[in-house]
């Protein structure tokens, strides 16, 4: 029960790290166990992210992107965002920015089943499963996290990749800020009457966020984040496919929906730090954006790369729960995630806004980024990551 490394958390964050942490005998303590994959002829989970090509190469290295089933997940090529006046408008066009793909649209369940079925091709991770933890002790020689089953385990560093509520964040006494946004996100996919053509769309609606992600086939699958929520989730099928028709302007023609659709809460947190002596943090349990950008997971998946990359990088014989090591790691994500929170905020704030001057500035804002390619390329090229 000794381990260099335990993670808790069998999220996005928390697999890819326990796959990447070559060289270190890891612990994965999970609630649940592989998800079932999905069977070929079984439609598309509602719950997808927008994979990035530098997060795609990561999953790639750790064997679990072969595992996804090509055809079903969808190349984004060209994004196009509307702004809330007439003829606001930004395009984003791969070809255009010299790359294949902007994303990839991959579905929740069979993203997770890859780096699971990735962990155990590896062999070199103990997982403990289902299983949840008790309490966490910290000491300068060490940590200790007590299982209810009365297991303890013994490790150098422990990694909450455990969520939002994070037992692993609370236990270390690392304090969050949090606040809930008045929205929740309204998640379905669609049959749609017109060819997507590998373009996502998403509409700023002065508060209201609407995106139709492509998915194989001519399907999209949609994330609306929105404050009428109860009411969305109380209309039948058919309407709720004419109200989001309508509210894409008919760019894909008439809809029709595929799977019952599910509403989840929206909330912004940042935790003060990621790391604590033996304790670092990763994923929602460190940081929880707005999904206006769709970067929640990626940025997970990317506090993966790095804490894997600082890890393998250390010094011959160096701790692993060395606090000035961990604050490499704390360094390297701070200005990104940084960023991200604020810009993703920011544009949210800045499109709720009634304010009339406010309204005439952020739509003449889309449609100038929109003339300037260098700098449409420049961000091309950073969300990529």
């Amino acid at each position: 029960m000794n381990f260099d490394l335990v993670i808790v958390g069998a999220g996005l964050a928390g697999l890819a790290l326990a796959r990447a942490a070559r060289g270190l005998r890891v612990a994965l303590v999970a609630q649940g166990r592989d998800p079932v994959a999905p069977r070929p002829d079984e439609e598309i989970d509602a719950r997808v992210y927008a994979i990035t090509p530098g997060n795609a190469a990561f999953l790639s290295g750790l064997g679990a992107w072969r595992g996804l089933a090509r055809e079903r997940i969808a190349p984004v090529r060209a994004m196009r965002v509307f702004g809330d006046s007439a003829g606001a408008a930004l395009e984003f066009d791969a070809y255009r920015a010299g790359v294949s793909e902007l994303a990839w649209i991959v579905e929740d369940r069979a993203l997770q089943g890859a780096l699971w079925r990735a962990l155990e091709v590896g062999g070199d991770v103990e997982v403990f499963a289902p299983a949840q933890c008790e309490s966490l002790h910290l000491s300068a020689d060490g940590a200790r996290v007590a299982l209810r089953d009365g297991r303890e385990l013994k490790a150098r560093l422990v990694v909450g990749a455990d969520g939002a509520r994070s037992f692993v964040r609370v236990q270390a006494g690392i304090t969050a800020s949090a606040s809930a946004y008045a929205q929740s996100a309204i998640v379905a996919n669609f049959a749609c009457e017109r060819p997507h053509r590998g373009v996502a769309h998403q509409w700023f609606q002065g508060g209201p966020v609407l995106a139709l992600l492509p998915l194989p086939g001519e399907r999209v699958s949609m994330v609306w984040s929105t404050a009428e929520a109860q009411r969305l989730m109380g209309l039948d099928a058919p309407d709720l496919c004419r109200e989001v028709a309508r509210a894409a302007g008919g760019v894909l023609g008439e809809l029709r929906l595929l799977c019952a659709p599910r509403a989840f809460p929206l909330q912004r947190l940042a935790a003060q730090r990621m790391v604590a002596p033996r304790v670092a943090l990763a994923g929602d349990a460190a940081h929880v954006v707005h999904p206006l950008a769709g970067q929640g997971a990626n940025l997970g998946l990317q506090d993966a790369r790095e804490l894997a990359a600082v890890l393998a990088s250390r010094e011959p014989q160096r701790d692993p729960g060395d606090l000035r090591l961990l604050r490499r790691y704390e360094r390297a994500r701070a200005a990104d995630i940084l960023a991200m929170d604020a810009t993703v905020h920011g544009l949210h704030r800045l499109f709720a806004s009634g304010a009339r001057p406010v309204m005439r500035l952020r739509n003449a804002g889309l449609n100038l980024t929109d003339r300037l390619p260098v700098l449409k390329n420049l961000l091309v090229r950073r969300a990529m990551t």
